[in-house]
């Protein structure tokens, strides 16, 4: 399919070279040619010159035969604009857009377009790092509502069911990593030794989730 990229900096950039690998056909816009630069040499995509909210510059770049438009430029302002004029004028149905303020990104998901909230993301990743310890978030909605959080649970549950984790914390197991590799269990898949359990939840529900994982377990298997 055709994608328009609005934005040529590094994250644009890399998008497109992994766009193209793919067998997608991809225009990438930039206000500054030089921003071109970040291309590789057999980049066979269309470079357009100019602002990412510009009607003739969109058309210029295939927006009519677009499947998908991404706005991943430095600017909010112009990132939003350029999604939704993509999508409100040209009828792009997937169209994303990168918001560096958590707060804007809220109220431009409650309209519809999804974003990338590129500080809460880093944010969540740095503290994962530095409190390595009790539930760590890997995701988080823009609203901030809904997390995917990792967690270290008690020895005690090792050789327990999952279905007795899930209605002991009244939530459900997302996933397990298992030495390296991801697990989607079912109510009778059995925690082992070394497994990481990742759950879906409410934020609101985190840390009480946490305190029944940290508790010993009611049923064992036979």
């Amino acid at each position: 399919m055709h994608i328009v990229i609005m934005g040529c900096g590094r994250v644009g950039s890399t998008l497109a070279h992994i766009l193209e690998d793919k067998g997608h056909t991809v225009a990438i816009i930039d206000q500054s040619p030089e921003a071109f630069r970040r291309l590789r040499g057999g980049f066979k995509g269309r470079r357009i010159t100019g602002f990412g909210f510009d009607r003739d510059v969109l058309v210029e770049a295939g927006i009519e035969q677009a499947s998908a438009f991404v706005a991943v430029s430095s600017g909010d302002n112009s990132n939003i604009i350029s999604a939704r004029v993509a999508r409100e004028t040209f009828g792009v149905e997937n169209v994303v857009a990168r918001i560096y303020d958590p707060r804007r990104a809220e109220v431009y998901q409650r309209l519809g377009i999804p974003t990338v909230a590129t500080v809460r993301w880093t944010a969540d990743q740095m503290v994962r790092r530095l409190l390595p310890e009790g539930v760590s978030s890997l995701w988080r909605d823009p609203t901030g509502e809904v997390v995917l959080a990792e967690v270290q649970s008690d020895p005690k549950w090792i050789g327990t069911k999952v279905a007795a984790l899930e209605e002991a914390a009244k939530t459900r197991v997302a996933f397990l990593s298992r030495m390296g590799e991801a697990l989607v269990p079912t109510g009778d898949t059995v925690i082992q030794d070394g497994d990481v359990i990742h759950v879906m939840a409410a934020s609101s529900d985190i840390e009480r989730i946490n305190d029944a994982v940290s508790q010993r377990p009611e049923q064992r298997v036979e």
